[in-house]
């Protein structure tokens, strides 16, 4: 059976979303795989500061951290590099740039070890690029005149992180998602995360989840369930 899916707004590796680390890590191996390649457009130092980040979190969850680095696809193409997920338990995709992500590991072995594991029952994780990527539509939010990428397909569902801030450094947002959503779209604050265990989704975290249609938005806090795709 595969394993639980957790789309986060922000805040990956930090103490504030350890809880819901440690819950996606319950009851599985103590082997933290991080794959940090979205952030890898912006150079060795951003990459080193993911890595950082990623030892903490998992030194304070005592648990093993696993950081696995493809900074292209030819990286992500490398059987060596892809058989470092074999045994995780909680497998995350952090944050970066949300089309380079998708793009870079889709089709290659990282990405069909990472799918594997997955399927096998490993928690698989994605904070804000990451959660974008884990989706079926990604947008380039830096480039919207770009158009939109395949993402990797994991749900069928339109993602926005960061939303208790980004409506501010893009005003239009929401009203270009809704326009072209062909499914739900889902906006997640910052620190907060909707976790799916079987069929239903919950929120997590110390903000909301909101539900978004054309006639409005609707609020989830902490511990709501949402049935959706």
């Amino acid at each position: 059976m595969a394993g639980p899916v957790a789309l986060v707004g922000s805040g990956e590796y930090l103490p504030v979303m350890l809880e819901t680390e440690r819950l996606l890590l319950e009851g599985r191996p103590p082997r933290y795989v991080q794959v940090p390649t979205a952030a890898a457009p912006e150079g060795e130092r951003s990459l080193d500061r993911w890595i950082a980040l990623g030892v903490e979190q998992a030194g304070r969850l005592g648990v093993e951290a696993v950081p696995v680095v493809a900074r292209d696809r030819t990286e992500a193409d490398d059987p060596a590099l892809a058989a470092q997920v074999a045994g995780a338990g909680l497998i995350y995709l952090s944050g970066g740039n949300p089309p380079y992500l998708a793009a870079t590991l889709r089709g290659t072995a990282l990405w069909q070890a990472i799918h594997d594991a997955w399927q096998g029952g490993a928690a698989l994780a994605g904070c804000s690029a990451g959660a974008m990527a884990l989706t079926s539509w990604v947008p380039d939010l830096r480039h919207p005149t770009r158009g939109v990428d395949r993402g990797l397909g994991v749900v069928d569902l339109r993602v926005i992180p960061h939303f208790d801030r980004i409506s501010g450094w893009m005003p239009d947002l929401v009203g270009r998602y809704l326009t072209r959503a062909t499914g739900p779209v889902v906006g997640i604050d910052e620190d907060t995360a909707l976790v799916r265990f079987d069929q239903d989704w919950v929120v997590h975290g110390r903000q909301s989840v909101w539900l978004l249609t054309s006639e409005g938005r609707a609020e989830h806090r902490a511990g709501d369930v949402l049935r959706i795709a």
